[in-house]
């Protein structure tokens, strides 16, 4: 039992950290489309845009759902104190949520788009901004009393890192975005979309050069953990490996290939998600409160784990089969030929 204790908690850290990747790289690309969608020029570009989601984007935010779901019962002490630490981004990025699957199917039905062409850009921008607010926060720390229970202030999650860290997950999005974009067009929609994917990649690498450089200058526990031996030689790899994808992503963006800056850029993802999973472990507070002190009790894990593990290969072949199914490209009009 004393083994389970410790092994159980391991495997839903890292069930919950794949959720949270899936989710972050398959709504990311929506989130990032809704963000560019407020610097298109018109109704029909904005069309395009918005038909590239249309039958894929519903099953993209239920990773997030599951995720919830997964830390409610697997570390429902994090939950609690998480959500009570975080409630107005996590609220700013519900409302986001909202505005734009309203947006989405209105402006179907709507003669003038204006105002739901706004509110799916607006909802998606609000969404990438709540949860990059609470990624920041939850990186620079949550202050919990020693039963794990939150004792900071509403504020707590408005910092400097926070806002750094939210800024860069933004540009992250549209990053991913625009690559599947490049992806999913073509003519002078595609070629837009080559542009801003270059310009995102700078600004991203730029944002996630400070926040590495940042972290440890702020928070004594990450800087002790990031110099201890030998996880010092696994940090020091991670940036190297990613100005390398950068270099790749930037030179496949100028030979202007479709695929391929997609690619690059879910590697990247993974890999800075690699690094977040080693800089947190083992805490799902950081850096208060462990996996093994916020765990459940472990029948209730086996029983979760049971249910969990026949939906995750489900989920995984509807998401494949999805996309496999709309793999085509969107086109109309001018910004097709």
């Amino acid at each position: 039992m004393e083994t389970l204790k410790y092994f159980l908690p391991q495997v839903w850290f890292g069930i919950l950290a794949l959720f949270l990747f899936l989710y972050v790289m398959l709504d990311g690309f929506d989130l990032g489309v809704g963000i560019l969608s407020l610097t298109s020029s018109d109704d029909e570009r904005r069309g395009l845009l918005m038909t590239s989601l249309s039958n894929v984007w519903d099953a993209n935010e239920t990773w997030l759902v599951l995720m919830g779901g997964g830390l409610f019962g697997a570390f429902p002490l994090a939950y609690g104190t998480i959500l009570n630490a975080l409630y107005i981004p996590i609220t700013f990025m519900l409302f986001g949520f909202i505005f734009r699957a309203v947006a989405f199917e209105f402006r179907e039905q709507a003669k003038r788009k204006f105002f739901w062409n706004i509110a799916f850009g607006s909802g998606s921008f609000a969404a990438a901004l709540g949860q990059g607010f609470a990624l920041g926060a939850v990186l620079k720390g949550i202050q919990v009393d020693d039963a794990g229970h939150f004792i900071g202030t509403t504020w707590d999650w408005l910092n400097f890192q926070s806002v750094l860290v939210a800024l860069t997950l933004i540009q992250g999005y549209v990053l991913i975005g625009s690559t599947y974009l490049i992806w999913k067009t073509e003519g002078e929609l595609q070629q837009n979309h080559f542009k801003t994917a270059k310009l995102a990649a700078w600004t991203t690498l730029i944002g996630a050069i400070f926040i590495t450089i940042t972290t440890p200058i702020f928070s004594e526990s990450t800087r002790l953990r990031l110099f201890d031996k030998p996880l010092i030689y696994i940090f020091a790899l991670i940036p190297i490996l990613g100005i390398i994808l950068i270099f790749l992503l930037i030179k496949s963006l100028n030979k202007a290939e479709e695929r391929w800056p997609f690619v690059w850029t879910i590697l990247l993802f993974l890999l800075s998600f690699i690094g977040l999973g080693l800089v947190v472990f083992p805490y799902i507070i950081p850096t208060k409160i462990t996996i093994y002190q916020a765990a459940a009790d472990p029948s209730a894990l086996v029983f979760m784990l049971i249910f969990t593990g026949t939906l995750i290969p489900v989920m995984l072949f509807y998401n494949l089969y999805q996309y496999f199914v709309f793999r085509g490209k969107v086109s109309g009009g001018a910004y097709g030929e």
